[in-house]
């Protein structure tokens, strides 16, 4: 079963950039480590409600990476992963619906302390990738991947809303509906120029929007393919959208 965000990615340029930038807005950021083999370094933001952001960067190009190319366009939030308590079968769940999963992979990373940190995922892959999620696992102790640090300056506290642009949003429905076992809900977006469903995943909630005309997700759909448009953090003192410079072009904002 589905059961919450894990975490949202987010791909910067620049690491220690992005660290200083987030750190500015008042989360507590953590370095996360080295993906061996994988050309990555991270940050981690974790979060009350389980979940974290993670920054993600390059130390050497490897355009064969799933998250070179949506970097190379602007980076920003560009994919999420979901937890589950059922890895293989939500794979399958998913496959049969019609997403592009991949088979089960083992994946490492070496925290700046020397210690390995493993996890079993499995990946959605091709168009799907950033629409539909890839899931996670534990090999180990959540919170030997997760930081235990939790208190931000700006009082955030978890993920509100997962704002996705999809061009075909009759499939994302199929997908979802069938791995969460209940339709979504009908959403009007006009000051986006869309409409499209809404999903619970555990406390967290994910709207996936295709465009009705002109309006920000069709101009979004255009410039980045369908990806992830937009995330509201819950628990923040001051309510409203974050810089973008700082958060090196992902599109968060506090409620």
């Amino acid at each position: 079963m589905l059961r919450a965000v894990d975490h949202l990615v987010i791909a910067v340029p620049d690491l220690p950039a992005a660290v200083a930038g987030y750190r500015d807005l008042g989360f507590t950021v953590v370095a996360g480590g080295r993906h061996p083999g994988l050309g990555t370094d991270n940050a981690l933001i974790a979060l009350r409600d389980t979940s974290y952001l993670e920054l993600i960067a390059f130390h050497e190009p490897r355009r064969d990476h799933r998250w070179w190319t949506p970097l190379s366009r602007g980076g920003g939030l560009i994919d999420f992963c979901l937890q589950t308590d059922d890895l293989a079968g939500d794979a399958k769940t998913l496959r049969q619906a019609g997403v592009e999963m991949g088979d089960l992979e083992r994946r490492e990373r070496r925290r700046p302390d020397g210690a390995l940190v493993r996890w079993v995922c499995t990946l959605a892959g091709g168009a799907h990738r950033g629409v539909a999620p890839f899931l996670l696992a534990e090999d180990g102790a959540r919170d030997e991947r997760v930081p235990r640090e939790q208190a931000h300056a700006n009082g955030v506290t978890g993920v509100g809303v997962v704002t996705v642009a999809v061009d075909d949003l009759p499939s994302v429905r199929r997908w979802y509906a069938a791995a969460l076992g209940a339709a979504g809900q009908d959403v009007a977006c006009p000051e986006l120029g869309a409409v499209g469903a809404r999903f619970a995943v555990g406390p967290h909630v994910f709207e996936f929007l295709a465009p009705t005309g002109a309006g920000p997700v069709r101009d979004w759909l255009a410039a980045r393919g369908a990806s992830p448009y937009s995330a509201t953090l819950v628990g923040g003192h001051r309510a409203g959208p974050l810089d973008l410079v700082r958060t090196q072009g992902a599109r968060l904002a506090l409620a």
